[in-house]
């Protein structure tokens, strides 16, 4: 064999140490790991036997052996692939030793020759070849560190991309489950709130009942009281009429039952009187479709003007208050929904008593509460409307109340606002009055002074 007594074994060596190594065999290969230890320990064996032992002859052809084993390794196993651009640059080293050792067959003068020619020739090519694939062993051992680096950043790159996702979907996860919380919780207080809002209509609505009913009670009363009194009187006449009957005072008689007639005419006109305030205030409190319908306004202002001041005097007997009417005859019916339009002017009448009995109550002497009503027809310039002007039907409540304050003025429409005390005003009156008449296209207008006056203005459509 040409190499030296050290080289083959050396190479040997260094080679599995190289293939377990670059492998990392230790961690991606445990079989050839556990081989690749065994080999190294039996190289160190096979040397130290080949330095006590004349059998140099055997084991050069066990290093060739070994030699060419690990080239066909490399060769045919996919595992293996990183190692092959080594294994090649030591292949003609590989091949010259195992060239040097197969001619020794034919004798010394011919292996003479041959180690000359590979001393000049063959060995210089080998280390040459040897040490150009070592140079791209080594540039694409960089370039695979640097593929393998980017790789890496790569893979951190994605795992903290991962880990970032899924901590973005944890808190998508966790403000979603928080959003539909509150929205459950904003559904419960919308819910609450409609109810709330519906309780509180519906207390507005009783409390105009309220005041309907009294001012029916006290409306009814009057004409009642009438048809007593004159009962009591025409029973009374009777009895007069009868004695003189029997002392045969047939004038006397005739009198009295001219008297008794006039009381039959004035109880029955009372009486009429009752059934007409029973028989409209049933036709307003049937059941409606909301359809607008002809409505005189004239005549629904002044009863509900006479139903609200009664409805207060039904509370308070030592009220008292001027009414003034100043209807125009000419205005003829509207088209309006006759409860709903009903509800609002009893509202307004309602907060003008309030407003002059509370003056009253803070100013005794020197001051006559007054409420007045009026209603019109009026010109307003529009572009949509005939010949460049609309027909609306104006209504006008004032008293000569305490008014409205200026601060709150921009507040007066909105619902549950109030200036009343606690437990004597929903803050609903005039809100659904404001949309009543935002409904039949009209407008609601407000025209005050504190201490002085307050004013408000029906405008619908003629």
């Amino acid at each position: 064999m040409s190499f030296e007594l050290y080289s083959a074994p050396l190479l040997v060596f260094l080679l599995i140490r190289y293939l377990r190594r670059t492998l990392r065999a230790d961690h991606l290969l445990p079989q050839w790991d556990h081989l690749f230890k065994k080999s190294l320990y039996i190289v160190v064996l096979l040397f130290i036997l080949e330095l006590i032992f004349p059998i140099k002859f055997i084991t050069a052809w066990v290093w060739s052996a070994a030699l060419l084993f690990m080239i066909w390794l490399t060769f045919t196993r996919q595992e293996f692939q990183l190692t092959r651009t080594v294994m090649v640059a030591v292949l003609p080293l590989i091949l010259i030793s195992f060239f040097e050792d197969f001619v020794k067959i034919f004798g010394e003068k011919f292996q003479d020759r041959v180690s000359n020619y590979s001393s000049s020739y063959l060995y210089p090519f080998a280390v040459i070849w040897l040490i150009a694939m070592l140079i791209v062993s080594h540039k694409q051992k960089k370039a695979l560190d640097k593929e393998r680096k980017r790789r890496a950043e790569e893979a951190e790159r994605s795992r903290m991309m991962a880990q970032k996702k899924a901590e973005l979907e944890q808190m998508v996860e966790e403000r979603t489950a928080e959003l539909t919380q509150q929205k459950k919780e904003l559904q419960q207080t919308i819910d609450e709130l409609h109810t709330t809002q519906t309780q509180l209509i519906q207390s507005e609505k009783m409390a105009s009942l309220g005041e309907l009913t009294a001012g029916i009670a006290h409306e009814i009363q009057n004409p009642l009281n009438f048809v007593n009194n004159f009962s009591e009187v025409s029973v009374e006449l009777i009895d007069e009429m009868q004695k003189d009957l029997q002392n045969g005072q047939a004038e006397d008689a005739q009198s009295v039952a001219e008297d008794i007639r006039q009381n039959l005419i004035k109880i029955s006109h009372h009486g009429k009187r009752a059934d007409a305030i029973v028989k409209g205030m049933l036709q307003h409190s049937r059941s409606h479709s909301g359809q607008k319908e002809p409505t005189d306004i004239n005549a629904l202002a002044d009863e509900y003007l006479r139903l609200s001041y009664h409805g207060l005097r039904a509370k308070d007997k030592s009220f008292n208050a001027s009414m003034v009417t100043d209807f125009d005859h000419e205005l003829g019916k509207v088209n309006v929904i006759p409860q709903d339009m009903g509800r609002v002017i009893l509202n307004l009448f309602t907060n003008a008593f309030y407003s002059v009995k509370m003056k009253q109550n803070q100013q005794k002497e020197g001051y006559s509460p007054l409420v007045s009503v009026s209603t019109k027809r009026v010109n307003v310039p529009s572009k949509t409307g005939l010949n460049g002007t609309k027909h609306l039907v104006e209504i006008r409540v004032k008293d000569n109340g305490v008014g409205i304050p200026k601060k709150v003025l921009d507040k007066i429409y909105q619902p549950f606002f109030t200036t009343k005390p606690t437990g004597e005003g929903t803050g609903l009156g005039l809100s659904l009055s404001y949309e009543i008449i935002k409904a039949h296209q009209g407008e609601l207008k407000v025209n005050t002074k504190e201490g002085e006056f307050a004013e408000f203005i029906i405008l619908l459509p003629a």
